[in-house]
This record gives C-alpha cells, sequence and structure tokens, in this order.
C-alpha cells in the first residue's frame, strides 16, 4: 500500500514545475526571448483571427493567447511548445456560439478543462500515440476546409448568417455577395493569403503574416476603404462575471466539452511530438502536457478567452527560432499582452478581410498533400479512413467525424488482424521430410498450427475450420505461434476441442505460452488435457504421444 502511495506521489509531482524547469530556463535566456518576440510576432494576426472565427471577437483571441499561453508554458509537459487558440477549436465553438451564445463557450472551456485534468491524473496521454495516421490526417484536411468555408463572410465583406453549418453559412454569404458583389475585401484577403504563402517558401523564418496584415490595415485607412474592421479592444484583460456558469446547461454541453477536451489533448501531444522531433534531446511528457492545457482551459474563460490548445504552427517557429526553454513561450505571451495594453487601437483597424487571408494561408498549410497522397495509395482500408473523417467533419462536425473515423479503423484493425489469423496443416518444423508427414496422416494424425491473434474476431473462424477434420484420431494443435487470446478465442477453442472429443479425436496441444496458459486454464479443456497428460512444451513429444496413441487404437 506504501509503494502505491509513494508511486502516486511521485505521479502528481511530476505534474507540477520542478526543478529542472529552472535550470533549463537558465541555459540561454537571451535566444529565448528573442524566440518569443519572433512567436509573439507570428501570433498576434493569428490569435486575433481566431478569436474573430470563434465568435466571441478578436479580443478573445487575444486573451486566450496571453492567459491559457502562459499558463501551458509553466505547466505544460514540453518546454518549446506554444499554445493559444487554434483553427481547429473554432470548428467546434461556432455551433455552441449560435446556440448558447458567448456564456456557452466560457462555460463549455471550464468543462474541458475539468476533463482535461482529468485526463491528466488518469495517465492516458501516453495512448495518443497509437492513433492511426489516417485519421489525423483526414480531420486535419477536414478542419482546414471548415475553417476557410467559415472565412468566406468576411472575404466577402459581409456579416455571417446564424445557419447552424458551416457550409450553409458560406453557401448564403456567396448568394447574398453574388446580388451586390464588392470585390475590396475579397481581392484584400487573397493579396494576404498570396503574400504569406509565398513568403513562407521564399523565407519561411520571418513573420510576414503580419507584415501583410500591416500592408491591408494602412491600404485600409490610407483610402478609407468602407470595409468591416476588427472593432474596438479592451484596453487591458479584465475578469468578466461568473454568471456565464449555468448548470442546466451541463448535460447540453458535456458532449461539446468532451470533443473540445478531446481535440485539445489530440492536437497538444501531437504538437508536442513534432516539437521533440524538429530539436534535439528533448522529450515532453504527455500527462504533464494534459494537465498544463487543463489548467489553461479551466482558467483562460474566466478572463472572456475561448479553449486553448497546442499551436503546431507557432511552436514550429518557436523551435525555428532558437528556443530552448519555456522562457520563450512565457516570453511571448507578455509580448502580447503589451500589444494589448499599448496598441488596441491600432489592433482594432484590422480589417476582417485581412485576418481571414491569414486564416485561408493557415488552412493551405495545415494539409499535408504528400502524406494524404501516400495514405491514399496505401490501401483501402486506410483511405477509407481518411476519406469518411474528412467528409464528416465537413459536412456534420468534428465529434461525430472522430468518432466515426475511430470506430471505422478499429474495425478496418480488427479485419485486418482476423485475416491474418491462421489455422493451417503445414510441416511440423523446418526441415521435416514428407515422409515423415506422409507417415503421420497414414496414421491419422493431423497437426494444426495456430498463427496470429486468437480472438474473438477470428476466433468463429477457427471453430469452423478445427471442427471440420474427417478421418482423423490424434489432432495436434500447435499454439507456439499464437500472438495473443482473448476470452472469447479461449472459449471458441475450448468448444472446438470438445466437440472434437466426443468425435472419438484425441486431442493434443503444444507450444502453449504462460500468459495463454493462464487464460486456457480458466475453461474446462485445458485442466481436461493437462490432467490426462496432453498438454506439451515442444511438438516433437505431441508426435511421440500421438504415435503411441494411434498404435493402440
Amino acid at each position: 500500500m506504501n509503494s502505491r502511495l509513494q508511486q502516486s506521489a511521485r505521479f502528481l509531482r511530476g505534474l507540477l514545475p520542478g526543478k529542472k524547469d529552472f535550470q533549463d530556463a537558465r541555459r540561454a535566456p537571451a535566444r529565448d526571448l528573442l524566440a518569443g518576440l519572433t512567436v509573439a510576432i507570428v501570433a498576434l494576426p493569428l490569435a486575433l483571427a481566431f478569436g474573430e472565427a470563434s465568435g466571441l471577437g478578436a479580443q478573445a483571441g487575444i486573451t486566450t493567447a496571453v492567459i491559457a499561453g502562459a499558463i501551458a508554458a509553466i505547466f505544460g509537459g514540453s518546454n518549446l511548445q506554444v499554445s493559444g487558440p487554434t483553427g481547429a477549436m473554432t470548428v467546434v465553438l461556432l455551433p455552441i456560439v449560435h446556440t448558447y451564445g458567448p456564456g456557452g463557450v466560457l462555460q463549455v472551456g471550464i468543462m474541458a478543462g475539468v476533463i482535461l485534468l482529468a485526463l491528466s491524473i488518469s495517465g492516458i496521454g501516453r495512448y495518443v500515440r497509437y492513433l492511426p495516421s489516417s485519421l489525423i490526417e483526414g480531420f486535419t484536411a477536414g478542419i482546414a476546409v471548415v475553417i476557410a468555408m467559415q472565412q468566406i463572410p468576411n472575404m466577402l465583406g459581409l456579416k455571417a448568417g446564424d445557419q447552424d453549418k458551416v457550409w450553409a453559412i458560406a453557401g448564403d454569404a456567396i448568394a447574398r455577395f453574388a446580388t451586390a458583389p464588392n470585390f475590396i475585401p475579397l481581392i484584400m484577403a487573397l493579396g494576404v493569403a498570396a503574400m504569406i504563402l509565398a513568403g513562407s517558401r521564399w523565407k519561411p523564418s520571418l513573420p510576414l503574416s503580419l507584415a501583410a496584415v500591416a500592408i491591408a490595415t494602412i491600404v485600409a485607412q490610407v483610402a478609407k476603404l468602407d470595409i468591416p474592421l476588427v472593432g474596438v479592444l479592451p484596453a487591458a484583460i479584465s475578469m468578466p462575471t461568473i454568471s456565464f456558469f449555468d448548470t442546466a446547461n451541463i448535460s447540453a454541453l458535456l458532449p461539446s466539452a468532451v470533443a473540445i477536451a478531446a481535440l485539445a489533448a489530440l492536437e497538444s501531444l501531437l504538437c508536442a511530438t513534432v516539437a521533440d522531433a524538429m530539436s534535439v534531446g528533448e522529450r515532453h511528457n504527455p500527462d504533464r502536457e494534459l494537465f498544463g492545457q487543463g489548467l489553461a482551459n479551466l482558467v483562460v474563460p474566466l478572463f472572456g478567452g475561448v479553449p486553448a490548445t497546442a499551436a503546431i504552427a507557432r511552436t514550429a517557429v518557436n523551435v525555428r527560432a532558437g528556443a530552448r526553454s519555456r522562457i520563450s513561450a512565457l516570453s511571448h505571451a507578455f509580448i502580447l499582452l503589451a500589444f494589448v495594453l499599448i496598441a488596441a487601437p491600432v489592433v482594432g483597424g484590422i480589417p476582417l478581410a485581412a485576418l481571414a487571408g491569414v486564416l485561408i494561408a493557415t488552412t493551405v498549410q495545415m494539409v499535408q498533400g504528400g502524406a494524404m497522397r501516400s495514405i491514399l495509395r496505401a490501401g483501402k482500408s486506410d483511405a477509407a479512413v481518411l476519406l469518411i473523417t474528412f467528409g464528416v467533419t465537413v459536412v456534420l462536425d468534428l465529434v461525430t467525424a472522430v468518432v466515426l473515423g475511430l470506430a471505422i479503423a478499429g474495425l478496418l484493425a480488427l479485419r485486418s488482424v482476423a485475416k491474418a489469423a491462421q489455422v493451417e496443416r503445414v510441416p511440423l518444423e523446418t526441415g521435416d521430410h514428407v515422409t515423415e508427414e506422409q507417415g503421420l496422416i497414414d496414421d491419422h494424425i493431423v497437426a494444426f498450427r495456430l498463427e496470429g491473434a486468437l480472438f474473438f474476431g477470428a476466433a468463429h473462424r477457427f471453430l469452423l475450420e478445427l471442427t471440420e477434420v474427417a478421418d482423423v484420431e490424434v489432432v495436434i494443435l500447435r499454439m507456439s505461434r499464437v500472438s495473443t487470446i482473448d476470452a472469447t478465442g479461449a472459449i471458441m477453442l475450448d468448444d472446438a476441442i470438445t466437440r472434437l472429443e466426443r468425435r472419438g479425436i484425441v486431442v493434443l496441444l503444444s507450444g502453449i505460452k504462460p500468459g495463454h496458459d493462464r487464460m486456457l486454464a480458466s475453461l474446462g479443456a485445458a485442466d481436461r488435457l493437462r490432467a490426462a497428460g496432453r498438454v506439451f512444451t515442444d511438438t516433437p513429444e505431441a508426435i511421440t504421444f500421438a504415435r503411441e496413441v494411434a498404435a493402440n487404437r
């Protein structure tokens, strides 16, 4: 009991900042501060754009980048990760805004934070690595398309409609634009996107998104263009009243909170893995990363911010800028706070079309064309998971897409494993002679090699194949190549042995592994065979015994 308590205490201590964090912070503070400045310049237009896209306004994006960015930097599990509002979150948040208003978004953020904290304590973070690439690429591409469709009203200089689905909002905006077209916002959005995309190819390290937005803002102010702007931002970040939390909405918002928590966990852990791969000697703590994201999402709604997660684009910039510790992500948050306190009027004059251009460029960069082509060519199963996840994300919602994608991927994986499982009559060992095999057949002895996973997906086929043998007196079941046995597989094997014995056929087992032995021991056949001396460590012993049985019949 004391040992378990000590392990639990060590695990919980591992979720909190430790001595190593402070040691890392002293390695290269100047480089970290410079990297933080670079990330802040890149993050400013993204935070404004994602805040606007979430439905709570640009100030919510800045608030999230500052508060969540600082908390996740201190308590997260990666030294190099940068957190804040992301495009994937806006896909889930927009329907909540339409149904429950801004208060619903703040409430669902707190609920998601609690779920993330529970996930971190459960130790589930390490299992995200097992998600299939086809699922990840499918909903990433779907999110990119949804974000692009969300920006169509801003690109066209129009106010978004109140439709439930993003494709309906986009269609409504296009229809209204066709009746009274104004090409200035569209040209501005496409120009900003083109500048960012071209610049990312020419000089990826330069913060061209901020430069593009600045140019668009200057043009809009000088030319006095009549186009929608971000609007007045608050001169400081302040705490709103807590009255937005309505206990009557908990059950209705729970599915969305679970979806946001799952998305935050998935995106943050994937981002941390990318950061590790881009750096040397870095390795994130997945459970601590979930703890940091949970704490950030628990606190940021109290300041009017939206749910946050780690951002792959900002993290990549942070690594490329030479970051060495958490100081870079923390300093990025404080630099953004300075923008709010000093330059709020300037930020409020940014055209919404320019921010739409930033997000359009982001969506193009989100889609990994090479990875998607590889998955589509890899096989029908992976292609099906990718396309279904992509389609459901665009047409329905992200939650349904992830659940359905996981279900389909799981079923296809089970089918593949079941197909790989085999029951076959084969030569007993490498080097066996045909004459020896023929001698066994003449003695009415047959050996079956069970290979692969004997589980619920393949057990029924095992049962059919084993019980269809004819003109046999002894059956040897070679178990050494069985990788795993579940309860259903053990029951089916037990049933097959019982049916063979009822037909007067003697069944012998060979090569049972210790783990399999424990599963089979819970059933009747294994104990019965062991009591009769019919369980052997290897096949040659079983063959010798089988010949003795056949000779006495």
